[in-house]
């Protein structure tokens, strides 16, 4: 396979367009950041990378607070516009009629129409370059319980989530395997016991 040699760039893809609140319930705002994932699974870390002119940027960096919220491929059209305006100008939830809830412990707002949210508290802050980098614990996870099956997992496949690539917005495809499924042993089918067969007649 042939390939070209560019410098080097952002094209990291498919990412998470997601939909991150902070502020207050009462004045909220959210963003739509690619820039999000996990760096560490004990303690739950993540980050979330925002560039310093931004109106969430003060936000966060106030409150040392902020919320990831996964959207569905049905709210691209929020998620787009919350990466476009800006909150100093008006109030985005409001505007694409997205409902800011409560996070017990939390100032900041999570986003009700949102499937999944992760509630995030700011350890540390790197400045980078274009951007700031905002470290920070997962402290709580919220899921819509119409996600869980009847033994408790969770199935965010139903959830009908959707990714950034390159300047354009995907849904989710079809599932194409499991975490682990490569080495997964293969059940053994049942060996015929030909001595248990019934004598002709």
């Amino acid at each position: 396979m042939a390939k070209i040699d560019w410098k080097g760039s952002t094209l990291l893809s498919p990412v998470p367009p997601a939909l991150v609140s902070c502020g207050t319930p009462e004045h909220p705002n959210a963003l739509c950041i690619a820039w999000t994932g996990i760096v560490n699974s004990q303690p739950p870390k993540t980050y979330v990378s925002v560039r310093p002119e931004r109106y969430s940027h003060g936000l966060i960096r106030e409150s040392g607070e902020f919320v990831i919220n996964l959207p569905t491929a049905k709210l691209v059209r929020a998620i787009d516009y919350c990466g476009v305006r800006s909150g100093r100008d008006e109030d985005k939830l409001a505007a694409m009629h997205l409902t800011p809830e409560t996070v017990p412990g939390f100032s900041a707002p999570a986003i009700a129409e949102c499937p999944l949210s992760l509630a995030c508290r700011v350890t540390d802050v790197v400045s980078l370059g274009s951007h700031d980098m905002f470290l920070a614990d997962i402290v709580s996870v919220h899921v819509d319980e119409t996600l869980i099956d009847e033994n408790g997992r969770l199935r965010l496949a139903k959830a009908g989530l959707c990714a950034y690539a390159h300047g354009e917005y995907f849904a989710l495809g079809r599932k194409i395997g499991d975490f682990g499924f490569s080495v997964k042993k293969k059940k053994k089918k049942p060996q015929y016991d030909r001595s248990k067969r019934p004598a002709a007649k």
